[in-house]
């Protein structure tokens, strides 16, 4: 549980935002953990039928966190200097191409997500409805071409009016993430420039992504990563549960909607 009167002393004020920009794995679900088990299942097969340096947790956060699914698998495959040929993102998960290989990653996540669910973190829940009694908008923007289905499974498929994912980001032609791009079409989708924004994010291309979008606050969330790697990589703010955000928001006024 978050001490609410410590964390006022050393939270910073947020009363400068008028939206938040929210990653979802990691940030308000705990699914990058089933993100981390189905890239860990895929890589560990594939080094050992090449013979290079086995799969190691580092690998994760170095190569695959936060990073478009096809993307990530380019950049892990070049870290063992293994070349494959591209093929499309609709290829076979059985084909040894970058998009079998993206799509067979995502194969073991559904099969996980199915099996295991998943349920939003209560800090972030906290977080949100704090956000919504405040009438202050909250976007997610995720990578993932998942993104819709997680937040349905956790009960939040109506929660958000911008939802930029994976599959929105593709039809708009938007680079990923360290690219600021999909971060800063939410806020234009809100009407908001990038500095009366804050992008909160677990993963270090993700704040990297909002340093290069200059936007209002960049906010980690140590899942993992680290403080020291998410403030080196552009976060200007970093806790370890979302709920620690609440007392910079400010007092409330009693019976207001602001």
């Amino acid at each position: 549980m978050v001490d609410m009167t410590a964390a006022a002393s050393i939270t910073p004020s947020l009363q400068h935002i008028r939206a938040f920009l929210l990653d979802l794995d990691g940030v308000i679900t705990p699914t990058a953990e089933l993100h981390r088990h189905a890239w860990g299942a895929l890589f560990t097969e594939v080094f050992a039928q090449h013979g290079v340096a086995p799969y190691e947790d580092a690998d994760y956060f170095t190569y695959l966190d936060g990073k478009p699914r096809f993307d990530a698998v380019r950049d892990i495959l070049a870290s063992r200097d293994i070349s494959l040929r591209e093929g499309t993102p609709e290829d076979a998960p059985e084909l040894e191409t970058v998009g079998g290989l993206g799509n067979r990653k995502n194969a073991h996540f559904a099969r996980l997500l199915e099996e295991d669910g998943i349920a939003a973190y209560p800090g972030s829940l906290d977080f949100l409805r704090e956000i919504a009694s405040r009438s202050i908008p909250a976007a997610v923007v995720t990578s993932s071409r998942n993104g819709k289905r997680v937040l349905a499974a956790a009960g939040l498929g109506e929660r958000f009016d911008v939802i930029i994912d994976g599959v929105h980001a593709a039809e708009l032609g938007l680079p990923g993430k360290p690219a600021p791009d999909t971060y800063l079409q939410a806020a234009r989708e809100f009407g908001l420039e990038a500095a009366e924004c804050a992008v909160v994010e677990d993963a270090t291309s993700g704040v990297a992504a909002g340093r290069a979008g200059n936007f209002g606050e960049v906010i980690g969330v140590d899942r993992g990563a680290g403080h020291d790697a998410l403030t080196a990589n552009g976060a200007t703010l970093v806790v370890d549960d979302l709920a620690e955000l609440i007392p910079g928001l400010g007092a409330t006024t009693k019976g207001s909607d602001a």
